[in-house]
């Protein structure tokens, strides 16, 4: 809207067209950077923030709740993105990016202005120091404990006042140092500690635990969207094959990726409302897939799509070759592109169940003032996705590369081995589900069945049933 924000228009045959100026590209790149910054600050934070609104810890029905909100929420992010995919790309296109911009930015003024007319009825949990440092404070501490005894009493670790638990529990048992009492003038008389980088508490001690614990099979979930970011092999799959689903319509090569979304909201809108309502029925009693159940079956069926993806592309190769289509890699196959709506379908059921299966898990195993960073960690586990596809893509065309050779992710899709390439992510899925299972076998029973056992052992007072679900681990 600006013209001095941006070079001047270059459509006359023969102009030489002018640059961007420094200051102008800066201003791209500032827009950017506070798009990065709103994103990061949105996206983990308004889930942990819109799960605490129901966060209920003496309502039985609590996990049923959350786990329908992880759902929808999902779902609605899903949603938003179809709708720019392709209302905001048509307004683009036929009105301008003027208004393709001036509509999104609209919208979010009024997001932010809903969100602070509605602030007065949320719950706010309040937050008295940085989680980080906290962390990084047990494990100085417990560097600095590392040679004293385990004491033989409740009495020898500290901890804070009003917290339910007495003593660590044994798992990472090394960390347990960090709140152990050297002697009595390490506490003042209100039980905080006198400095808080020789003595930490059983609460910050189990917190660590907690991250730590969990990092195995967080990382089980990067195969998952290594596999979903090989975007540009089903592009230009499509690119090759007929596209028409009528004679009159042809779907562009682009869009087929909007399948994974459609059968990931299908799939979501089923699972919650037909499947697990009809199964509750027919049991007499509540029936749920834990979280880990789902990343289970998240990882499966990836690992199915890999097959299929390799399957497709091998009759396609087939027939592009019979039609003598080997040098062409712009011929039209006679085969219809339809067929990759079911490789795009089951990466969509499968991050239906992987993705809201790791955020429940997340947010259900930290304590309650990390809700923030478990539902950061999906989308950081989704980053290092995108970095390590970069690798693996260029260590496969490394050395599948040869002289007269063409790589199996040749340039020319019919020369290249694309199914080769897919069944490779196949078999690494494989790994990663017989990983997955030994992480979860590893990890054992969950932290808050763990915690709450310890503090129904050690704890003089009888805890009431209903509370038994998820401690509350709220710290400092």
């Amino acid at each position: 809207m600006i013209p001095k924000a941006r070079p001047p228009p270059c459509n006359q045959v023969g102009q030489a067209c002018k640059s961007a100026t420094a200051s102008q590209f800066m201003l791209l790149v500032f827009a950017f950077l506070l798009m990065s910054i709103g994103a990061g600050g949105i996206r983990p934070c308004s889930l942990a923030f819109g799960a605490n609104q129901f966060d209920k810890k003496n309502d039985p029905n609590n996990q049923r709740v959350l786990e329908s909100f992880f759902a929808w929420y999902y779902a609605s992010s899903i949603l938003s993105v179809l709708i720019a995919m392709t209302g905001l790309v048509y307004l683009q296109d036929k009105m301008g990016w003027k208004i393709g911009f001036g509509i999104p930015a609209l919208l979010m003024f009024f997001s932010a202005l809903f969100f602070f007319l509605a602030c007065p009825f949320y719950i706010k949990k309040k937050v008295t120091s940085n989680l980080f440092t906290s962390l990084v404070k047990v494990i100085v501490v417990a560097h600095k404990n590392r040679k004293l005894p385990y004491p033989t009493q409740h009495s020898g670790y500290h901890r804070k006042n009003g917290s339910k638990l007495r003593v660590p529990t044994e798992k990472l048992r090394f960390l347990n140092k960090a709140c152990i009492i050297k002697s009595p003038e390490d506490v003042k008389p209100n039980g905080v500690a006198v400095n808080p980088w020789n003595l930490c508490t059983i609460d910050q001690v189990e917190e660590l635990k907690a991250l730590i614990r969990i990092m195995p099979l967080w990382s089980t979930g990067i195969m998952i969207s290594i596999n979903l970011s090989q975007s540009s092999f089903p592009f230009l799959q499509a690119l090759s094959m007929d596209r028409h689903l009528t004679k009159g319509i042809e779907i562009p090569a682009g869009s087929f990726g909007m399948f994974m979304m459609i059968a990931l909201t299908i799939w979501i809108l089923i699972y919650d409302r037909v499947l697990l309502p009809l199964a509750s029925k027919i049991k007499g009693k509540q029936v749920r897939l834990r979280p880990i159940e789902r990343i289970g079956i998240g990882i499966f069926i990836s690992c199915i799509s890999m097959l299929v993806s390799g399957i497709v592309e091998h009759v396609r190769r087939k027939r592009a070759i019979n039609q003598g289509l080997l040098n062409n890699p712009n011929g039209l196959v006679a085969m219809s592109a339809m067929w990759l709506i079911i490789q795009h379908s089951l990466n969509g059921i499968a991050e239906a169940f992987s993705a809201i299966g790791q955020t429940e898990f997340y947010y259900s195993e930290l304590p309650m003032n990390m809700s923030s960073l478990a539902s950061a960690l999906f989308g950081l586990g989704a980053a290092v996705a995108n970095l390590l596809a970069s690798v693996i893509f260029s260590v496969v065309d490394k050395l599948t590369k040869g002289e007269g050779k063409e790589s199996w992710i040749s340039s020319n899709i019919n020369k290249g081995h694309y199914e080769n390439y897919y069944w490779l992510l196949a078999i690494m899925t494989a790994f990663n589900l017989v990983y997955f299972l030994v992480c979860s076998w590893a990890y054992g029973p969950t932290v808050d069945v763990d915690i709450t056992k310890r503090m129904l052992e050690d704890s003089d007072d009888e805890m009431p049933q209903e509370n038994v679900s998820r401690p509350d681990l709220n710290s400092h």
